[in-house]
């Protein structure tokens, strides 16, 4: 391979195969060719009488009679050839010809001649007469019909079987279904990404480079009486650079890279994905050492004996068998590193996770503030941007994004920027992309009524004011009342703080902060309309959550219901009809304080709450300075977390600046409120559930 190829990253060509079209063509005209020949140089057609002329005057060698051709071969003796005696017999000059025949009699049947012939010779004394033989027999055009059809079956036999065992180009490969069929990365053929564009994963980005330092020095780990690892899995959301990271590893290691995915294995054909599981290692051992990554593995290894019927053969856990024992089995040799990559850990078999099989469980969450400028300044590099585009502006307002979705934001950007004909990409230009990402696309046909239009506007701020006086809810970042979506009429963008424990006065706050549309509605009009659903929902969840599971009520106790280790098929509640009446009603009653709550406060800040909405009536999107300066800071006496990250403080007074957050439901009913806080803690509280 030449070293340009090298560069660009080609893949060599394999050899080209024999064209074995051409040879048959060939073959074809030769023999028609030849048919064509021995049919019209050979021999000379000549009459009954003719022949009586020769054998009468004693120049004729020999009478052959072809019974199933109806001919008669004549062989004339070497004094008539070489004298021309009969000039409607030409004999070529080729020495396969001059020995006879010479000439050929067409005749009606054998009988009839041999009865002519006999005639004939009785005018003949005894020692004159030759006699006559007879034979059959077939020319090559017979032969050719006669066993043409055969060689054509078994050409095309032939060539089948070629397909189906691999040999003939793809579509035939019915005999190599037992193969792996993991893609090779070798130094031929390397991966172009490497860790430099993998940001804002900087303690994963850690955890591979030891792996692929393990197999490029492994005395530098192996002489202190450690051992190689025998896998890693990576385990995150969708979106947050799993797949990126094991691309990374294949283009920083020098060491083959084989690439499949879980579904690689699975086959209609019983057994199939055990033998290419035991193929796979197969090749992995020739080339160790190695690295085989195996993207979304569960796959194949989700838990054995779930959802399975009784007495059944199932694939999928003969399949995950043979995994395991090839990972850490009877006869495994070092040498391999298994990688894998699943956003689903909890469906996954024990028997897999444990050490010895994958030492490792690298978790890769959706990046913080911190990880989301870096992410940014990756995505943005190869986009002509505006001097006015800050990182960590973009980094503030896009609450909850994991890599793919913002690499989907800067290219969203990028195309807004060149529709509207613009030479650069400007902030207008994200935010625009921003509110599509998060909130779909812009609905100018949507035609709002000014009363529904009012109703949204101090929905919206009703959430703003509550969040803005209440201590531990999040301020906005964001809230828009353009309709977007398939229903959403407005939606709202939060920044909690980066924490992993919550304390009851912070749910109850953001309790107060999700009802605070509703509650305005009612405090402005004396009515409520249809567009908190996502509201109650997750103001539901939350404090269900509360009450069952994290024992935040003094009726129920400290008492959990939830079991991290239940079945998925068990639906039995592990508490009696009574203590759900029970639940029920301290539910409602929390709810109901909450409520009543944000409506004290809605009303002391009635005010404020008038502001924001006509502000949102003019302008459709406030951010947090607005608010600010509409209805002044908080009162708390501390930066929001905004502030604390876009205005560069010290990071020694404001242990805010690291947070992290989620992205808010976009998601309503018949609503327009897209959604109301942060999905941060409930997000939490639900990963903690589904453990």
């Amino acid at each position: 391979m030449s070293t340009n190829q090298k560069k660009k990253g080609y893949i060599p060509k394999p050899n080209p195969r024999p064209n074995y079209q051409l040879w048959i063509i060939l073959s074809l005209v030769i023999l028609v060719l030849s048919v064509f020949f021995f049919n019209n140089n050979t021999t000379n057609d000549i009459t009954f009488r003719e022949f009586k002329d020769m054998y009468l005057n004693g120049d004729v060698k020999k009478v052959q009679i072809i019974e199933n051709q109806n001919i008669v071969e004549v062989t004339l003796k070497d004094e008539a050839i070489t004298n021309n005696k009969y000039p409607s017999v030409k004999v070529p000059d080729s020495f396969m010809f001059q020995s006879g025949p010479h000439a050929i009699v067409k005749i009606v049947s054998a009988d009839s001649f041999i009865e002519n012939f006999n005639e004939l010779e009785n005018q003949l004394a005894e020692d004159k007469r030759i006699g006559y033989h007879v034979d059959k027999r077939s020319d090559i055009t017979t032969y050719i019909f006669n066993w043409g059809f055969f060689l054509v079956i078994l050409f095309v036999f032939w060539f089948l079987m070629r397909r189906m065992t691999g040999t003939g180009g793809p579509g035939g490969q019915i005999f190599n279904i037992g193969k792996s069929k993991a893609a090779l990365f070798d130094a031929e053929n390397k991966v172009k990404i490497t860790f430099t564009d993998v940001a804002g994963l900087d303690e994963a980005k850690e955890e591979v480079k030891e792996i692929v330092e393990f197999l490029k020095e492994p005395s530098k780990f192996t002489k202190l009486g450690g051992k190689i690892p025998k896998g890693a899995l990576l385990v995150g959301a969708p979106g947050t650079g799993k797949t990126l990271l094991a691309k990374a590893v294949a283009g920083e290691a020098e060491v083959p890279f084989f690439s499949l995915s879980g579904s690689d294995f699975v086959e209609m054909f019983v057994g199939v994905g055990a033998a290419r599981v035991r193929d796979l290692f197969k090749q992995a051992k020739e080339k160790a050492p190695c690295i085989v990554f195996i993207d979304e593995i569960d796959a194949i290894g989700r838990h054995r004996g779930r959802g399975q019927m009784p007495g059944s053969n199932d694939e999928r856990e003969n399949t995950l068998n043979s995994l395991l024992v090839e990972m850490d089995g009877f006869s495994t040799d070092s040498g391999v590193i298994i990688l894998a990559a699943s956003n689903r850990p909890d469906v996954l078999d024990p028997a897999l996770l444990r050490p010895g099989r994958f030492d490792r469980q690298i978790s890769i969450d959706k990046p913080d503030l911190i990880g989301r400028e870096a992410i940014f300044k990756v995505h943005l590099k190869p986009i002509k941007l505006s001097k006015v585009v800050d990182p960590k502006k973009l980094a503030a307002q896009t609450p909850g994004f994991a890599g793919a979705e913002i690499a989907n934001v800067c290219n969203e950007a990028a195309l807004i920027a060149a529709r509207r004909n613009k030479a650069e990409v400007d902030m207008q230009d994200f935010h625009d992309a921003i509110d599509r990402v998060i909130g779909g696309l812009e609905k100018k046909n949507k035609i709002i009524s000014p009363e529904e239009k009012n109703i949204v506007a101090h929905h919206e701020a009703g959430h703003a004011v509550a969040g803005w006086f209440l201590e531990h809810a999040d301020p906005l970042v964001k809230v828009s009342i353009v309709p977007r979506g398939v229903a959403a009429l407005g939606y709202a963008q939060y920044l909690p703080k980066e924490q992993f424990l919550y304390q009851t006065e912070q749910l109850l706050d953001e309790m107060c902060m999700t009802l605070g549309g509703r509650a305005a509605e009612e405090i402005i009009f004396g009515k409520i309309s249809t567009g908190a659903l996502s509201d109650l929902e997750r103001v539901t969840k939350m404090a269900y959550s509360m009450v069952t599971m994290y024992g935040m009520n003094d009726r129920i106790g400290n008492i959990s219901f939830y079991d991290s280790k239940q079945s998925e098929y068990n639906f039995t509640k592990p508490y009696s009809e009574e203590t759900a009446k029970l639940i029920d009603e301290e539910v409602k009653k929390l709810i109901s304080m909450a409520y009543e709550r944000t409506k004290k406060l809605l009303l002391d800040k009635k005010n404020e709450l008038e502001i924001l909405a006509k502000e949102l009536l003019e302008k459709e999107i406030i951010f947090q300075s607005d608010l600010e300066r509409l209805i002044g800071k908080r009162p708390f006496g501390k930066p929001t977390t905004y502030e604390a990250f876009t205005s560069k403080v010290d990071d020694t007074k404001v242990d805010e600046a690291e947070v992290t957050d989620k992205k808010e439901e976009n998601n309503s009913e018949n609503g327009y409120d897209r959604s109301t806080s942060s999905k941060g803690k409930d997000e939490k509280i639900e990963e903690k559930k589904e453990e």
